[in-house]
């Protein structure tokens, strides 16, 4: 969450007092991610989640406003967006599109037992089940088609063996995708970013799931590869951690089991998810926007992950 647009006090307050959300006593920009400008803000009546929004547009963003409204409604734990006197909850603020959420209780575990990706895995699943009857689409904006286009952008900052690991993954992933086996996957709305600072925890229970602003329409098996990317190794290595990854599907299928042909991908859908962020990660590390605050992730962490995924593929046993 960088600071690309400044927002001043005042016009925080003036902002959160048309929204009925009491008076602004405090402000602080977030430095966590790369996409939004994200400003922590306390008032006289609760602590809220400021975001003004720097590539989704007016057009794209009621889908991911709307899907936290959806998947509130029906007992998931995910940031809650204010309405306006009209009910809008998309709201416009220095010329950019805008929104206010709750900030969820607890803070983000880092160091994350079996436990806690068990209860990852099981919530996972429930929103899953939760977002089938969404009605709004979109596609997954960092999809196959966006690394396909966005590869050529950074093949030039890569050296000869890292490029030999991209172009082979892509072609694999291309080739996966127009199978038989892929096309049977469950699709439905997922979340396409759950890492460890993207879920919160109080006293070693899950209190919520945050940050939807990736959201899209994609396969459910694609979002637990994402998942089992961060959740489920060693983060200095990328190495497999079996104990915690069978923590998390064992709790994930007893709300959701999987079908035949996620058991036969999982293994795919985990490298697929360590080449999306590989790609994403060189693109914003090479081609970064100027920001205030900003802390672009290292991109052969990644790497290191999706070359532990073709050596030692995951599957089901851990």
């Amino acid at each position: 969450m960088a600071v690309f647009t400044e927002v001043s006090f005042d016009e925080a307050a003036t902002f959160l007092h048309a929204l009925e959300l009491g008076d602004l006593q405090t402000i602080k920009g977030c430095s966590g991610g790369i996409e939004n400008t994200n400003y922590f803000v306390d008032t006289t009546q609760g602590e809220y989640v400021l975001t003004l929004f720097e590539r989704l547009t007016f057009a794209q963003l009621p889908f991911y406003l709307q899907l936290m409204k959806h998947l509130a409604t029906r007992g998931i734990p995910v940031p809650d967006p204010a309405a306006g006197k009209n009910g809008a909850i998309l709201h416009s603020l220095k010329n950019k599109p805008a929104a206010v959420v709750n900030k969820l209780r607890g803070g983000s575990e880092l160091a994350p037992t079996p436990a806690h990706c068990a209860g990852v895995g099981d919530m996972l699943a429930r929103m899953h089940l939760a977002g089938l009857d969404y009605p709004l689409h979109q596609p997954n904006l960092r999809g196959l088609d966006w690394w396909n286009d966005t590869l050529p952008k950074v093949m030039p900052h890569l050296d000869t063996g890292q490029r030999q690991l991209m172009l082979g993954e892509l072609a694999y992933q291309n080739h996966t995708a127009a199978s038989s086996t892929y096309k049977a996957l469950p699709v439905g709305v997922i979340h396409a970013d759950l890492f460890r600072d993207n879920v919160m925890f109080e006293d070693g229970r899950l209190t919520g799931f945050f940050d939807f602003y990736f959201a899209g329409c994609d396969t459910l098996l694609f979002d637990i590869g994402i998942c089992l990317n961060d959740w489920c190794i060693d983060l200095a290595t990328g190495r497999h951690d079996a104990q915690r990854a069978q923590a998390f599907l064992a709790a994930y299928q007893l709300v959701r089991p999987l079908t035949t042909a996620e058991r036969a991908l999982l293994p795919a859908m985990a490298r697929a998810g360590a080449l999306r962020f590989w790609i994403s990660r060189l693109w914003d590390f090479y081609l970064p926007r100027e920001a205030s605050v900003l802390q672009p992730h290292d991109p052969g962490h990644f790497e290191r992950v999706l070359q532990q995924r073709v050596t030692h593929p995951v599957g089901l046993s851990g």
